[in-house]
């Protein structure tokens, strides 16, 4: 902010993230690195320089979601300016000022909207899970800031950067705009400014903020009041450090997944969060290896579990145990609960919690599977519809679905479908 006699001091912390952020990417860390002042006048950067990095970056290089990266650093955040429309004034909030903020830059490789969303949307899966920030776009927490070059041939048109990005949907929807004004703008045979532009998001179109300056016209030069740093030189810093450091990483958690036979969608959305991947570990250890009982697990995770909690409104997985989700997900697999009971049982879990299996015979919701018992229901049924299992004989078969659904009624709904259907196909056969 710029007060007489405060000096900087770079965050230990934030470098190392940083450092764990290029590990996983595949890049190249720095053994030699220093910061730099970036000088610049604007009103949410009072000093008149940001501290930022220029020639000797924390992190070069690497890849994500098949986009090359060209580097990664740490520099200061600035205030932050909002401006009124009402009367022309505008604030500046110094709250975040001086904070370590993070910018990775990628190569010049993506050439559509939706690889750019797609890839905001990885790296902020890979801020979570490492623990870097909770990288929620609407809070601040991370923003994108695209840079639109169009151009007739393979050689680069005139650079255009949308600043403060904060959804993914702006960022496809700013590309898209931007492609599609500065195209119709070339084709009129007009020229691009490299400007600065923003998004806004109510008239859906960018808008002109500010002539955009060059790597020369900042002025880039040492910081003074921050030493040079020899990351080889600090333990905890070492790329084998580094590397142990780092969880399971997104790609890695769908690679396992994948392994464990489920659907591609599946692994996608369970992945997709961290706070999914680690519920679904834990129903992967309450399994036991049992690995055939994964596909239905996942299948109620993304139906009714998700649906029931944005419903609810409340955090995904709360009051949920894993283990009373998977003695749930075996009464299914072993037909002693039908889906629509599994539904019922699932539902008084999530509001109420308890054991699985209680709730099921407390509601009378466990299926009847002894065959003794179902035959001579079946053959109640039979005696009853006689004409109609005159049909079924006679060739028509959706009248043995008739009879399925009459034993089940016959039987309280408390009857395994499955085994009523072997015993009424064996009742007709015996009595053709």
């Amino acid at each position: 902010m710029a007060h007489p006699g405060a000096l900087p001091v770079a965050n230990k912390e934030a470098v190392r993230k940083v450092l764990q952020v290029g590990t996983a990417l595949g890049s190249t860390l720095a053994d030699f690195t220093e910061f730099d002042r970036k000088s610049y006048f604007y009103p949410d950067i009072p000093k008149g320089y940001q501290i930022s990095q220029y020639e000797h970056p924390l992190v070069t290089g690497g890849t994500l979601a098949g986009v090359a990266i060209t580097r990664v650093h740490l520099e200061e955040d600035t205030a932050r300016s909002s401006h009124t429309t009402s009367d022309g004034v505008s604030l500046v909030d110094f709250n975040r000022a001086g904070v370590p903020l993070m910018e990775l830059v990628t190569e010049p490789v993506i050439h559509d909207a939706e690889t750019a969303g797609a890839f905001a949307r990885e790296l902020q899966l890979l801020l979570r899970t490492i623990g870097a920030s909770h990288a929620n776009l609407e809070k601040g927490e991370m923003r994108v800031e695209a840079n639109i070059s169009v151009s007739k041939d393979d050689t680069f048109g005139t650079k255009v950067e949308v600043k403060n990005l904060n959804s993914f949907r702006s960022v496809e929807r700013a590309i898209a705009f931007e492609v599609e004004r500065q195209s119709k703008l070339l084709d009129e045979g007009g020229v691009v400014l490299q400007e600065t532009r923003g998004w806004d998001e109510g008239g859906q179109k960018t808008f002109s903020q500010r002539l955009k300056e060059g790597s020369a016209d900042y002025r880039y030069f040492p910081e003074p009041d921050l030493p040079k740093l020899i990351l080889s030189e600090i333990p905890e810093f070492s790329v084998e450090a580094i590397r142990a450091s780092l969880p399971e990483l997104p790609w890695e958690r769908r690679a396992r997944y994948t392994s464990l036979g489920l659907k591609e969608s599946d692994v996608v959305y369970l992945a997709g969060a961290s706070e999914r991947g680690e519920f679904f570990d834990a129903v992967i250890a309450e399994t036991n290896g049992d690995s055939s009982l994964l596909p239905m697990c996942a299948n109620y995770l993304i139906s009714d579990v998700a649906g029931w909690y944005t419903k609810s409104g409340k955090q995904e997985y709360e009051g949920l145990p894993p283990a009373s989700f998977v003695s749930l997900i075996r009464l299914v697999a072993k037909g002693d609960l039908s889906s629509r009971g599994a539904k019922d049982v699932l539902a008084v879990l999530l509001e109420e919690g308890g054991d699985a299996e209680t709730i099921a015979r407390d509601r009378g919701l466990i299926q009847v599977s002894d065959e003794g018992a179902l035959r001579k229901a079946v053959q109640a049924v039979l005696k009853e519809h006689e004409t109609v299992a005159a049909e079924y004989r006679a060739g028509k078969e959706s009248s043995l679905q008739f009879l399925v659904g009459m034993s089940m009624k016959a039987t309280q709904g408390a009857g395994n479908p499955g085994t009523i259907k072997e015993l009424l196909i064996d009742e007709l056969g015996r009595s053709s």
